[in-house]
């Protein structure tokens, strides 16, 4: 692992240390909400999409036949994992306040607080590798 893989590893579970550090900052300060909410808005998703990063990166997109640009396949695979992120991030968030909600300990700071253990974890987990293509069929074949 190299040194920048290594920070771009890490860097999910920072953002939630650091969104932890900034509820230590007034109630109303607006750098306290910006680190929260982009930590929120990216951060359990990054990490998770970091995990699955070599698996997303097997199997590249594929555009329309008619418009091959040189660039689509590496812009439309980066906009998937930003949306992934983002969404996995949200998806994350609503889980753990639910649990939380269910448990009767729900509280932002706890809510922030298991963000970043969980995130925390994913970024110390082995990556996932991607699985060889299986071969496609034609319908109705032995094979």
């Amino acid at each position: 692992m190299t040194p920048q893989d290594l920070v771009m590893r890490m860097l999910p579970p920072f953002g939630g240390w650091l969104a932890l550090a900034a509820l230590a900052l007034p109630g109303g300060s607006p750098l306290r909400g910006a680190a929260v909410a982009v930590f929120l808005a990216a951060g359990p998703g990054a990490a998770l999409v970091g995990l699955w990063g070599p698996a997303l990166r097997a199997r590249p997109a594929r555009g329309p036949v008619e418009t091959r640009r040189p660039g689509f396949a590496r812009r439309s695979d980066q906009l998937e994992r930003l949306m992934l992120a983002v969404l996995l991030s949200v998806a994350a968030v609503m889980v753990v306040a639910t649990v939380l909600i269910a448990t009767h300990a729900f509280s932002a700071q706890r809510v922030l607080l298991t963000l970043t253990l969980l995130t925390t974890l994913a970024a110390f987990c082995p990556r996932l590798r991607a699985s060889p293509p299986t071969p496609r069929t034609r319908k109705g074949s032995a094979l």
